[in-house]
């Protein structure tokens, strides 16, 4: 049975939690995906990369089209993000706390500072709203997050967030993601800090 998906206009991560869905049902094997922009259509084929399955991506007016065929005896198995257990931190700022700015500023540095001179590294660190100023060009940290990465941290930033700011073009380290991602990611069992 052949499944459509339309997630042309839909922010992320609509169109991946209904590519999602739609690949859970029993009686879905061939199924396409409508999106217009490139977050979304990144954020599909790496589903489908973590399912097992080839997506085949094609342009069409306005954005893309990705197809791909499910096996019927697939069952949808957990993205790999979903194995680590240990600690996660969130930053939805590029400062450390709230208050004076100045010194917010000096704090994340100090805090990066620690964080990468000090082990057990965190198993990821996600990067949403302005927290994304950290991952991208003219960040205060980049060289203790690239040292993190390096080591195996996993680094996300919200694509929604860097489109917003206009910096998805200066995105330094780690990977684009999206809210399913950092909503899963962020809910992994273990110990969670949110700044």
């Amino acid at each position: 049975m052949k499944k459509e998906i339309d997630g042309f206009g839909l922010l992320c991560p609509k169109p991946l939690i209904l590519t999602k869905k739609a690949f859970e049902e029993a009686d879905t094997t061939d199924m396409s995906v409508r999106v217009d922009n490139d977050v979304a259509r990144d954020n599909i084929l790496k589903y489908c990369k973590s399912q097992g399955v080839e997506a085949s991506v094609e342009e069409i007016d306005g954005g893309y089209h990705v197809s791909f065929t499910k096996p019927e005896a697939t069952q949808c198995e957990p993205m790999e993000f979903e194995e680590k257990e240990g600690l996660v931190i969130g930053f939805g700022t590029d400062t450390f706390g709230k208050g004076e700015e100045e010194l917010g500023k000096i704090l994340i540095k100090s805090f990066f500072y620690t964080l990468s001179e000090t082990k057990p590294y965190p198993d990821a660190m996600v990067f949403y709203n302005s927290g994304i100023n950290l991952t991208t060009t003219g960040s205060p940290v980049l060289e203790e997050l690239k040292a993190l990465a390096e080591a195996g941290v996993t680094i996300y930033s919200c694509g929604t967030c860097l489109d917003f700011y206009g910096k998805k073009e200066e995105l330094q380290i780690g990977e684009i993601s999206n809210m399913y991602t950092i909503y899963e990611t962020l809910s992994l069992p273990g110990k969670t800090m949110v700044f």
